[in-house]
């Protein structure tokens, strides 16, 4: 029982990060690494001359099973669906991966993807399994995922930010854009954001949100300018990192209730993106400081 936990908590982060690329849910990433864990210590190990492969191998078909299940309620999901923040910590080592495929920009790339397409990215361009080794993952022949990996790639690189900035550009960008809404400055707002800015806001039908996504400075700029009597008294900002990126969370009485990542030109420092995650069914996993 011991060695069989060792040599699962040995993979643990992996088989996480696995599920999470995969399913855009830190939920169903941890259900998926718990029924993992079970079907581990259930398995007959003396014939598994691999562990790390049978592992992924369990994870990466759970959370493709766990996608077919939720197919339906994401598309009938209310408004824009982004990916659940995760929180991640500011040394690359503590991070589930460094790599820019837990970025929330890149997440939503992902999201356009067929299901197995996005499994072949991930295992092959993300953690760098072979093509047979991804084949085999997936009960598929190594000529299908060669396929199903080219088309992801080339889909993937079309799509995602080509370079952002360094951190302290980005998260001054975010500083400014919210010291402008909290005080609703319609022209410090059109001052940090780019002319063609979209904002992307998931609130699930649960919070009041745009139902689709809002382009353009000035129609952004006014929307957060006019939203700023609305905001809740008491609210305070912090700083966390998420998704390998500077974030903003809004707290009220040391309870998150939305969080900003936002992407950056790299010429003009201004904001490209802005994605706003309110629907408090993806903020029950993140904990904030105290302090900024």
């Amino acid at each position: 029982m011991s060695n069989a936990l060792e040599v699962f908590e040995e993979h643990r982060r992996l088989l996480f990060g696995v599920a999470y690329r995969i399913l855009g849910s830190v939920v169903e990433a941890e259900d998926v690494v718990q029924e993992a864990w079970l079907r581990w210590d259930r398995a007959e190990r003396r014939g598994v001359d691999a562990p790390k492969a049978y592992l992924v191998r369990i994870a990466t078909r759970l959370a493709l099973d766990q996608r077919e299940r939720t197919r339906t309620a994401r598309e009938t999901y209310v408004g824009p669906w982004l990916p659940e923040p995760l929180v991640t910590g500011p040394d690359v080592a503590d991070r589930v991966a460094s790599d820019e495929a837990v970025s929330m920009a890149v997440l939503v790339v992902l999201e356009t993807l067929s299901p197995l397409e996005r499994a072949v990215f991930v295992l092959h361009e993300v953690f760098g399994f072979s093509y047979p080794e991804t084949g085999e993952a997936l009960g598929r022949s190594e000529q299908a995922v060669r396929q199903l990996g080219h088309r992801a790639r080339e889909h993937v690189q079309a799509r995602r930010p080509r370079f952002q900035p360094d951190r302290d550009v980005r998260r001054a960008a975010t500083e400014r854009f919210l010291h402008a809404s909290m005080g609703g400055d319609l022209v410090a707002l059109l001052e940090v954001l780019s002319p063609d800015v979209t904002l992307i806001t998931d609130g699930g039908g649960k919070i009041r949100a745009p139902r689709r996504p809002i382009s353009g400075a000035d129609k952004v700029g006014r929307l957060f300018a006019t939203a700023a009597e609305r905001t809740p008294a008491g609210t305070e900002f912090r700083f966390v990192d998420m998704n390998g990126e500077p974030a903003a969370v809004a707290t009220l009485g040391g309870t998150p209730y939305a969080v900003f990542i936002v992407d950056v030109h790299p010429r003009s420092g201004r904001i490209d993106t802005i994605h706003l995650i309110g629907n408090p069914d993806k903020l029950t996993k993140i904990s904030v400081p105290r302090e900024s």
